[in-house]
């Protein structure tokens, strides 16, 4: 089964790295439109557009802050004077935050991941809804995290982030459902990617990480993306309100496989 996404308007936050990066590829491979947000290195995302472009592709960047609902609003008239509307909103841009216990971190810290994963996903699929409801299509795609279900020590911004971006995904979904737009969530385990080689690249760790998943490998942001395009396709268009995990099967708990 080959999966189209031929003219389907799409908007990948924080689309210049990582799985951002990653989705933004398949999505244009699979014959999508893609705006590519970013708020840092703009050299990636002006890159990214260009081998696009190069492949046939059509894609913009937008530059826009999540957690700034007045950026967010002004992204979504970039995409509505370039392309007349969005078909697809993919809700990537994230931060983990320091690793610190909750009593011991500071205030603002807290927030601002709080501030760009959830409130930022808020912000986008609300613009993206009031698109979406009248044409009586379209599809929400939020990037969450095994950790919406696994707690992690030093991390209670971003589990709570991603657990309340469960919750998003469920209610977005049902109040969404009656106009034909779908809203679900996708739940990366451990990813090869920049923001954990510390992990990975050293071997006591990727030892202890490896520990944690079945599967006895790390995934690849392709994994992920792959998953997206389909998720995001007319393949899955009786899905909608649930988190899909890709996670090797972290949420497994492997620990169990020896006994309780």
């Amino acid at each position: 089964m080959q999966i189209r996404l031929d003219d389907k308007r799409a908007l990948i936050t924080g689309g210049n790295s990582g799985i951002g990066a990653a989705i933004s590829k398949e999505l244009s491979r699979a014959g999508a439109k893609v705006a590519i947000n970013y708020i840092n290195h703009q050299e990636l995302a002006d890159q990214m557009i260009q081998e696009i472009k190069d492949k046939g592709g059509d894609a913009i960047t937008v530059m826009a802050d999540v957690s700034n609902p007045s950026e967010v609003e002004s992204m979504f008239k970039v995409i509505d004077d370039q392309w007349g509307g969005i078909d697809i909103l993919i809700n990537n841009a994230g931060i983990d935050g320091n690793k610190v216990d909750s009593w011991e971190t500071e205030l603002d810290d807290w927030k601002q991941v709080i501030n760009i994963n959830l409130m930022g996903s808020f912000y986008c699929a609300r613009q993206a809804l009031k698109r979406m409801i009248p044409q009586k299509n379209g599809v929400i795609l939020n990037t969450s995290s095994v950790h919406e279900i696994i707690a992690w020590t030093g991390h209670s911004a971003y589990t709570t982030s991603k657990a309340g971006m469960s919750m998003l995904t469920k209610t977005l979904a049902q109040e969404a459902a009656p106009h034909n737009v779908r809203v679900l969530s996708i739940a990366p385990g451990a990813i090869k990617t920049t923001i954990n080689q510390n992990v990975w690249s050293n071997q006591k760790g990727l030892n202890d990480l490896l520990e944690k998943i079945p599967l006895r490998r790390i995934g690849e942001p392709e994994e992920v993306a792959q998953m997206a395009v389909v998720l995001v396709s007319d393949v899955a268009s009786y899905v909608t309100g649930r988190t899909i995990f890709v996670d090797g099967g972290m949420t497994d708990y492997p620990d169990f496989a020896h006994g309780g």
